[in-house]
């Protein structure tokens, strides 16, 4: 959510950022929320009025009585009564008028960075860096879900039988491989001085609204029959909305925090694309870098949290890209965003593993998260970011490592975190 004083001040600018997301059915919302706000000041200034002279009035009726002026204090009592009855319509017509206002200024889209390409989609997004060089084996490399099925590590039918499309059972020494590394994702962040964290795995409208796009959360989130509770899409909702509504010390900046989850998804619209095997999934687990800090320090986490993500996938021998997304595939509250993308040897191609945003104030308004300092008090910026998801990374990971033999070699790094083991071996 942008600041209505910038609104006020710059309308043309925010015209032009919509117009950058290719949103244009949103133009109307600035005319919109300019008459509102301008709406509600004028109820305010005349609400203020009334009060001031309420004051005033109920002195002079003390004084009028101590006179024995009883008519002219009647008037006054009268004209009293008159200015309370519309002192709460001006309260009601504010709360509806501040309401609508709040409904559009949250539909505006958060401006975007100056640096960031102009695009319809991600299909227009940017390559930015490669790291390590993407290599093909000289033999084939099976799908994804084929080379699990050899290592008896995944069972997709039993999954559809007792939980539907969208699910999947990990087995053996591929679920072990899972675990160590989101275990090992865990462990390079906390020796990167971030504070780990396990999060609820449910949480509130309040914080839904508050951390991301009404769109969003229709395409993601699976909501509780009869509560007002949704299952998290990833852990960065929950962690965020841990600070909502909060004024934190601006000593305490920057919060630096990883947390693990398991993430709950529609994947609505999500259709065409790796379908059979375990890249668009309903449920996965994931380890998430989440960062709260002061405005001029955004940019600096920004790049070194994304960077953080590639030194994981490089240290596993998994060569991955940057991807710089443009306007319009950046989700309403961003600022800017880069994907991280893994190379797969069987499609020659990179996809995406990972994103990192920042999302500068847009969020910390929503929920109300401010610091303050020896300046006052300001909106804090938050950033978040996929340290790694091990349904994607899998894949990546098996096709890498395949051996000609259908073995996978475990890399060193994960060799403590697998009892020991250099290669998971197919089993007959």
């Amino acid at each position: 959510m942008i600041d209505i004083a910038i609104l006020r001040a710059e309308p043309d600018r925010v015209r032009e950022n919509i117009r950058k997301k290719f949103q244009d059915g949103k133009l109307p919302l600035v005319d919109e929320a300019l008459s509102l706000d301008a709406r509600r000041r004028a109820l305010q200034t005349e609400g203020d009025g009334l009060r001031a002279a309420r004051n005033a009035l109920s002195k002079q009726i003390g004084a009028l009585m101590r006179e024995k002026k009883t008519e002219e204090a009647a008037r006054v009592k009268a004209q009293v009564t008159a200015d309370a009855a519309r002192l709460a319509e001006i309260e009601r017509e504010t709360d509806e008028v501040s309401a609508r206002l709040k409904e559009i200024m949250m539909h505006i889209p958060n401006f975007v960075c100056d640096e960031t390409p102009v695009g319809r989609n991600d299909t227009e997004n940017v390559e930015r860096e490669r790291f390590l060089e993407p290599k093909v084996p000289d033999f084939e490399i099976p799908y994804h879900l084929d080379i699990l099925e050899r290592l008896q590590g995944v069972d997709i039918d039993s999954a559809r039988r007792t939980s539907g499309q969208g699910f999947y059972y990990l087995t053996g020494d591929v679920a072990r491989l899972h675990s160590a590394v989101l275990a090992y994702a865990r462990d390079f962040m906390i020796d990167k001085g971030f504070t780990y964290c396990i999060p609820p795995f449910m949480i509130r409208s309040d914080v839904v609204s508050g951390v991301m796009s009404f769109e969003e959360m229709d395409g993601m989130m699976y909501k509780i029959e009869g509560e007002d509770l949704y299952l998290i899409g990833t852990s960065e909702h929950s962690m965020i909305g841990r600070f909502m509504g909060q004024t934190l010390d601006e000593k305490r900046l920057p919060l630096t925090l990883t947390s693990y989850s398991p993430c709950f998804r529609k994947e609505k619209g999500a259709h065409g694309i790796e379908e059979r095997g375990i890249y668009r999934i309903h449920q996965f687990e994931k380890q998430e870098m989440i960062v709260i800090c002061k405005p001029e320090e955004s940019e600096m986490w920004y790049d070194r949290m994304w960077h953080y993500t590639v030194e994981l996938f490089v240290s596993m021998g998994i060569p991955v890209r940057t991807l710089e997304c443009c306007t319009g595939d950046l989700a309403d509250l961003k600022y800017r965003s880069v994907d991280v993308e893994a190379w797969s040897p069987r499609q020659k191609k990179y996809f995406e593993v990972g994103s990192c945003s920042n999302l500068t104030d847009a969020q910390a308004r929503r929920l109300g998260i401010r610091y303050k300092g020896e300046k006052g008090t300001a909106f804090a910026h938050t950033l978040n970011n996929t340290v790694v998801a091990p349904p994607r990374m899998l894949i990546a990971f098996v096709e890498n490592h395949l051996c000609a033999d259908g073995s996978v070699d475990i890399p060193e790094v994960l060799r403590p975190y697998m009892g020991g083991k250099e290669k998971i071996l197919p089993r007959s």
